[in-house]
């Protein structure tokens, strides 16, 4: 249905539960009249392109918490990514004006250029509500008719049991800055923010999901760095053994997000999904060594199990809204990895001092 109503077009949501939300079309309009995926909902109060630009949301559609999303536009110099992976977007209200003296477009023409569907007027607070209770729900929104939104719904996969990072990761291995390590970092769907941090401290070659261990050793890294990505850590078939082979050469390794995950289950750790992830800029994590409170920056669906790396790992980080494992060091290797973002990109850099401490790592090897 193409439902105009003083220039706006109708749209609904529609979730596998039955549950509609009406409202209107935004961005990108598919030809099919509907967008489908795993709806979640993201608490950052800022970075609305940051997020929408992260690969990590392959699969999702995003809820924005927040009320005006928009606000001051978007530049090309905030993307996370060159393409866009995410699902949709809902939001309660786009704005219809943008002011910031660094924005180069509106959100709307953003999400239009970029092909990526939309639906505003939404009530997100009952939507976040709904989740909340339930979990992430698969869902699908659009134009169509009820009917139709209802049947894509529930015929969507989610993000459990699916291979996400190929569809997310570079084809060929490239090269970003000149610092004065060298690192080799796994994209299974690296942020540009992490690139910018890692530039900091190294000269950074950016390898596919894909790459074996002796690949990575004949470059003759001084580190490795895996990064974050979007859905299960389990259907990264071959990267776990891949990583123990490089952690087990002796090479300092941190992981960030996914990279957390893969660490994990490389040395025998198990994951599981979260009911709806941690998706937001002001998470507290407790930093177990120091006591010490950093708020952070998540965006993530699955978690390692803390007991099932007891006798391979320390837990270093403790998540205080849920008590989840946040963060991990292994006990016989020059090994660690955070769940969270320490990059930001939105949000606070409480925790940039762990780029610190991999070059530290590096430094001491």
């Amino acid at each position: 249905m193409k439902n105009q109503r003083g220039g706006i077009e109708i749209a609904a949501l529609v979730l596998e539960d039955g549950s509609v939300f009406g409202g209107e079309a935004i961005g990108h309009r598919p030809s099919s009249g509907i967008a489908a995926g795993e709806v979640v909902f993201n608490t950052a109060l800022t970075g609305y392109q940051e997020v929408i630009t992260d690969p990590s949301y392959a699969g999702q559609i995003i809820t924005f918490t927040t009320t005006h999303i928009g606000n001051y536009g978007t530049t090309q110099l905030d993307n996370e990514a060159k393409a866009l992976h995410a699902r949709g977007v809902i939001v309660r209200d786009m704005a219809r004006r943008r002011s910031n003296w660094r924005s180069e477009s509106d959100l709307d023409a953003t999400l239009t250029a970029a092909k990526l569907p939309g639906i505003g007027g939404i009530d997100t607070r009952r939507l976040t509500r709904l989740l909340r209770d339930a979990g992430s729900l698969k869902g699908a929104f659009g134009t169509a008719d009820e009917a139709s939104l209802l049947a894509a719904a529930r015929a969507e996969t989610g993000t459990g049991g699916v291979d996400l990072v190929s569809t997310v990761t570079t084809a060929k291995p490239y090269t970003y800055g000149e610092g004065r390590f060298s690192v080799v970092a796994f994209d299974f769907g690296i942020k540009t923010t992490i690139l910018k941090c890692l530039a900091d401290i190294a000269s950074v070659t950016v390898v596919p999901a894909g790459t074996s261990a002796e690949e990575v050793l004949a470059l003759k890294p001084e580190g490795v760095f895996l990064s974050n990505g979007p859905g299960d850590p389990e259907m990264v078939t071959g990267a776990p053994r891949t990583i123990r082979s490089i952690v087990e050469a002796g090479v300092p390794t941190f992981g960030i997000c996914l990279g957390h995950q893969l660490l994990s289950l490389a040395f025998g750790g198990h994951t599981f999904k979260l009911p709806f992830g941690h998706h937001g800029g002001n998470h507290p994590v407790r930093d177990i060594a120091t006591g010490t409170v950093e708020i952070t920056s998540q965006n993530h669906n699955f978690c390692v199990d803390p007991d099932s790396l007891s006798t391979v790992a320390d837990i270093t980080h403790v998540n205080l809204n849920d008590n989840t494992n946040e963060g991990m060091r292994l006990k016989k290797h020059r090994a660690f990895s955070v769940q969270y973002h320490p990059e930001a990109g939105p949000g606070p850099h409480d925790s940039r001092y762990l780029f610190t401490r991999f070059a530290d790592l590096m430094e001491n090897n």
